[in-house]
């Protein structure tokens, strides 16, 4: 069974120099993009990530200092990755933790304002963790009976994904063949920022980290204002910042503050 779609579907694999959402940048993207006629573009680029990418990263994607000093920038591609995602709804593997999460970051940090929570986002790999917890390769040998060659080959990858996500559809009865259901499943509902430092609880935002866990957002500026300003200088997300500084701006205004 083909996917159900409205929109185009556009399937991201990166490849970084770490998993810090904040520190680390791209080395290569590929986009696998599946049409709802059923065409399917790919588009595959590695770029200059601007800071060393250290060995233990290189070991896993094969991607060295040497093999992308030559390449441009993120800033460079960043219009052109954009404009090529207008209009998709998102899927990947672990897409909505990392993926969608560290794209967003290298958008924000060149200056341009992008908000994929507009989207459907389908993250696969919480689909298969919801029922069979297992990784990439296995979930490829489970739904599709292949063997994944090039794993950790951003092309490779997000190829393989979209296999599986058209096959889980055939494999769950449970699962139905539209977009906003898968995203709806593999997302959950509650999250606010990629990185997960806020959710909502009984329609309130409220805090997931630290000292101040369960607390709203509001109640912990109003009684101790100096929060705000140790997240804005701190080690956290641009997409959190964005999320908390409209919330606290919305707060003030109302208060006529």
């Amino acid at each position: 069974m083909k996917l159900a779609l409205t929109n185009p579907i556009a399937c991201i694999d990166l490849e970084t120099t770490g998993t810090s959402i904040t520190q680390d940048r791209i080395v290569e993207i590929s986009i696998v993009k599946l049409f709802p006629d059923g065409n399917k573009e790919i588009k595959t680029r590695r770029m200059n990530p601007t800071i060393p990418i250290p060995n233990q990263a290189s070991q896993v994607h094969g991607i060295y200092d040497d093999d992308v000093k030559a390449e441009p920038t993120f800033r460079e591609l960043a219009n052109g990755i954009k404009k090529y995602l207008e209009n998709c709804d998102l899927c990947g593997f672990n897409s909505n933790k990392f993926d969608i999460p560290i794209l967003t970051e290298e958008f924000l940090r060149v200056g341009i304002d992008v908000d994929f929570r507009e989207r459907k986002l389908v993250d696969v790999q919480q689909i298969f963790f919801k029922k069979e917890p297992r990784n990439l390769s296995a979930a490829y040998k489970l739904y599709c009976n292949k063997s994944l060659e090039n794993a950790h080959s951003a092309e490779a990858d997000a190829l393989a994904t979209l296999d599986i996500l058209e096959a889980q559809i055939n494999y769950y009865d449970d699962l139905d063949n539209n977009i906003d259901f898968l995203s709806k499943f593999s997302t959950g509902e509650d999250g606010i920022d990629y990185a997960r430092r806020l959710r909502i609880v009984n329609n309130v935002v409220v805090f997931n980290f630290g000292k101040h866990k369960d607390k709203s957002i509001i109640e912990v500026f109003s009684n101790e204002p100096s929060y705000y300003d140790w997240i804005m200088k701190g080690d956290f997300a641009l997409d959190t910042k964005r999320i908390i500084s409209k919330i606290y701006l919305d707060h003030k205004l109302k208060k006529g503050v």
